[in-house]
């Protein structure tokens, strides 16, 4: 069931100057987020993501489409509509955006402040929100005391406070150490497994949508060029603005400069192997390769780890005469794509 429908959505600025053009920010955007997605919007800087975000929760109107949110079209809403929606969204940012001069227990508080919620039954929240994130024993710290996980965490906290069915994360792990990176993604993935919230997040990190989400669109130029399960999309892009992302993650196939040199290091014809976890196994492509007697180099690539399945994406040397490498390759069977590189 669609949790937040997008369709036909753009938004055009007027020109920056006198006589300028109008700026497309997002053009024809449709798409579909089911509940308990963690849904990955990825783009390069200026693709229009953190645009589209800001309008799915109502911060920008729409210049045409509609947003759908539970059956209800918030482009339509007033802003006293707006407000009763934006109540069951919640907003994680890159730069954190806490009060610096509340303590970490009145920062959790702040939305329920805002919502009239009752002393006691704020307390009991800010309390439970604390233990959850795993900051309880800071509660009366101030932001900057904190590192900058912490200080995220107390953010995941601060957007949990008032029960959303929705999460957005606006690069909210860009500004963080790989490390801290880890933790604050699997707090993430513990808020949609324990509390069943779909989380759309936008990030321009590759590795953080192969961590975390089971869906993504790709955009560019404010448009979505590709989307789909995580898992296609990675194995098999089907545009260049994928294909670049998927690079930065996956292991890529040599080419150019890298390509000579390999040559100048290996004898033999070489192979490119994919395979994903459908039937397939870097222990099935070697065994083939071995059972035929053909001599061969692992000289490129190797097996990744996404969304918990596997894709192997291999460049192999072999040496050997053509009858026998080719009942090698023949013997790998089927679910893996084998290629020639040309010399």
């Amino acid at each position: 069931m669609a949790h937040i429908t997008l369709t036909g959505v753009s938004k055009t600025y007027p020109p920056a100057k006198r006589g300028g053009s109008p700026v497309s920010a997002v053009d024809d955007v449709t798409l579909a987020i089911e509940k308990g997605d963690i849904f990955g919007v990825i783009g390069y800087s200026g693709a229009g993501k953190s645009t589209l975000v800001r309008l799915v929760n109502g911060l920008e109107p729409v210049t045409a489409g509609s947003i759908d949110i539970d059956g209800t079209d918030i482009t339509r809403l007033s802003e006293g509509g707006l407000r009763q929606v934006r109540q069951r969204i919640g907003m994680i940012f890159q730069r954190f955006n806490l009060l610096r001069s509340r303590s970490i227990r009145r920062n959790v508080a702040y939305p329920l402040e805002v919502a009239g919620v009752p002393r006691a039954e704020r307390a009991r929240r800010v309390t439970e929100l604390l233990e959850f994130v795993g900051l309880a024993d800071k509660a009366d710290a101030y932001p900057e005391q904190l590192s900058g996980g912490q200080q995220q965490r107390v953010g995941i906290a601060r957007a949990l406070a008032v029960d959303p069915e929705i999460l957005l994360a606006d690069e909210a792990t860009s500004a963080l150490d790989p490390e801290t990176t880890d933790e604050v993604l699997e707090l993430l993935a513990r808020v949609n497994r324990e509390l069943g919230v779909t989380i759309v997040v936008i990030t321009h990190e590759m590795d953080v949508i192969a961590r975390i989400a089971n869906k993504v669109a790709v955009m560019e130029a404010g448009r979505v060029v590709e989307h789909g399960a995580t898992y296609d999309v990675f194995t098999r892009p089907q545009t260049d603005t994928a294909r670049r992302f998927v690079r930065t993650v996956v292991r890529a196939l040599p080419e150019g400069d890298a390509l000579v040199a390999l040559r100048a290091q290996h004898e033999g014809r070489f192979f490119t192997i994919s395979f994903t976890d459908e039937g397939a196994s870097e222990a099935r492509v070697f065994g083939a390769l071995a059972r035929a007697g053909v001599d061969f180099n692992l000289v490129h690539g190797g097996v990744d780890d996404i969304q918990g399945r596997v894709y192997g994406l291999l460049t192999i040397a072999v040496r050997g005469d053509a009858e026998r490498v080719q009942e090698a390759i023949d013997g790998i069977g089927a679910g893996v794509t084998i290629t020639e590189v040309a010399a």
